[in-house]
Parts: structure tokens; sequence; C-alpha cells
């Protein structure tokens, strides 16, 4: 199997596709011959033509309100945007009208389309290229909202995106790009939207994070097992659905919760999280569930190192938690 990194995982996944399925197309600012900012979509235009991976005008509603008639319309197409930070002009197309399809046609129609975005910070990018905004989308019944941190993840979870019949939001963390490289199958795979991943078993605290900051939490967990502590980590990979039996049954084994996320800390993904296993296991806590996330703040430039979730941050509250 090729050692690839995540944008190649990508780029895999997008080539077998638009090879698998005359229905599947790109769009998107600079997807075509320059193969995007960061390369995701290289070499594709030229194997299939500009009618199937589309350069684009610099209009996010243009973008997504054509990806929503091309999907009504029986096409599945994949619509990039270039930073997760630039979707919002194209917000009512995604929120009023993708998501609502299904809902509003009483079936009738659907919109199998899906929407690429790399989010996050870590690059040094301030605060108008480093926002992880899966909170939005998770918050609008109608979408598919999956957050990867894995070549591995990304081809299987794109491939299985676009073969859904409703809208997916497919977030990439630009900081992970070529940071990770693993070996990926070179032949068709799919892992199902909804599943989160067991990255590491453990009795003493469940760890749950999601995209970038699984970094950190892969590298805080180690760190606690030198010190006798095991830690179980679950990668959600999807936020919405997100994955509540595996994470239930941890927290039922462990007693002990830290939800680790680099977005915004209120009304987040990590809130929803904590919420519900506080709602459902309440008597079996032995700790009350904490989080280790981002601010309520802009996204910092110069405090760019600050604002992100470290594995610092993380051993501190996962002594908390064990302290309690």
């Amino acid at each position: 199997m090729p050692i690839v990194t995540l944008v190649q995982a990508i780029n895999m996944a997008l080539d077998e596709e638009l090879r698998r399925d005359e229905r599947v197309m790109i769009l998107g600012e600079d997807v075509g011959q320059r193969g995007g900012v960061f390369l995701a979509t290289e070499g594709l235009q030229q194997k299939y033509g500009p009618d199937r991976v589309m350069d684009t005008p610099l209009s996010e509603a243009a973008i997504l309100g054509a990806a929503v008639g091309l999907a009504a319309h029986g096409m599945r197409p994949v619509a990039e945007i270039q930073f997760a930070d630039y979707v919002f002009p194209g917000i009512d197309q995604l929120f009023s009208q993708a998501a609502k399809l299904r809902y509003r046609s009483g079936g009738q129609f659907t919109a199998p389309m899906v929407v690429r975005m790399p989010s996050g910070g870590g690059v040094k990018g301030g605060h108008h290229h480093s926002q992880s905004p899966e909170a939005h989308f998770a918050h609008t019944p109608g979408l598919k909202v999956v957050v990867v941190s894995t070549p591995y993840d990304a081809k299987g979870l794109l491939k299985s995106a676009i073969r859904d019949d409703d809208p997916v939001v497919f977030m990439e963390p630009k900081r992970l790009y070529r940071a990770v490289k693993e070996e990926v199958p070179s032949d068709d795979y799919l892992i199902p939207i909804g599943k989160a991943a067991l990255r590491r078993e453990g009795r003493d605290i469940t760890l749950v994070s999601y995209g970038g900051p699984m970094v950190e939490t892969l590298k805080a967990a180690e760190e606690m097992a030198v010190a006798g502590v095991e830690a179980e980590v679950i990668d959600l990979r999807t936020v919405m659905p997100w994955d509540k039996e595996t994470v239930l049954n941890s927290v039922a084994k462990t007693g002990r919760l830290l939800v680790v996320s680099e977005a915004p800390r209120t009304a987040s993904v990590a809130s929803e999280v904590a919420a519900t296993v506080s709602e459902e296991l309440f008597d079996q806590l032995l700790a009350p569930p904490l989080r280790v996330t981002g601010f309520d703040t802009p996204y910092p430039l110069a405090q760019d190192k600050l604002y992100m979730p470290t594995v610092t941050r993380i051993l501190n509250a996962a002594k908390r938690l064990l302290d309690y």
C-alpha cells in the first residue's frame, strides 16, 4: 500500500470517485488548472476535463448555489471552499436550501453534495484562515458533518460522503494536510459516516477528540501511560451524527470524560458530548466531564499557540479529573 499524506488521500478519493461515477464533479475556486490552494485537486482537471473539474468565480454563494441545483438534478457535486472561514457568504444556500431540500420536498428531492473545506488553526493564518466552525453546521438539521484526522479516514470517509444521498460538510484540518502519513489502500473502501474510531484502549479516563487536536490528544495519552494512567482515546470522525454509543460505552467503563477541541468553547461539539454523557451516565461518573477547547474570542494571530489545545492543557485537565 502507498504511504500518503492526508491531502494526497483526499486527491486519491476524488480521483477514484470521478472515475467510478460520471455524475461526480468538482467545482470551486482554483480547483482546476491550479489544483486548489492546497493542491488537493492537483491533476484532476487535466484527467477529467474542465466540465467535471470546474473553476468558478470568487463567490461562495455561487459555488454552493450551483452545487445545490446540480445535486437536485441528479449530479453529485463536490464543492470546495478554499478555507472554512470563507463559507459564510454561501451559508444561506447551504442552510436554507441544501439542508432542507429532502424535508421540504417530502422526499421527492435530495441534495447529494459534498462541501469540502480546510479548517482549523495552527498555521499562523490569523482570524480569517484558522476558524473551526463545525458547530454551525452541526446545529443545522439536514447536514452531516465529518472532521477527519488521518489519511486512511480521509479517503474512506470522503468516498462515503460522495456516495451519500444527503449533503455532507467535509472538514479537513489544514495543519495535518502534510504533517501525517500512513498506508492507504489503493483499492476501493468506505468508512461509515457516524462511526467513531477507538484509537487507544484504556481503563482510567476517556479522551474524546476529532480533527487536528487528535495529535495532541494521543500524545497526552502516551505521557499518561508513562505515569501509569491508561487513557482510552476516541476519535469522533463525524460530529453530526456523532457516535454516542461508542463514547457512552467508554465512559461507563472509565467513569471520567475529557473532550478536546480547538473550536470555541461555548455551544460547541465538545459541550454537546459532555452534556450527553452527564445526562446519560450521571450515576456512573467519578468526576464531572471537562473540556479543553479553544477560547470564545476571534482566532488570534500572535497568540496562535496559546489558543490551541496543547498536551500540557490536556494533561492538566486530566489530572483534575483523576484527582477529583
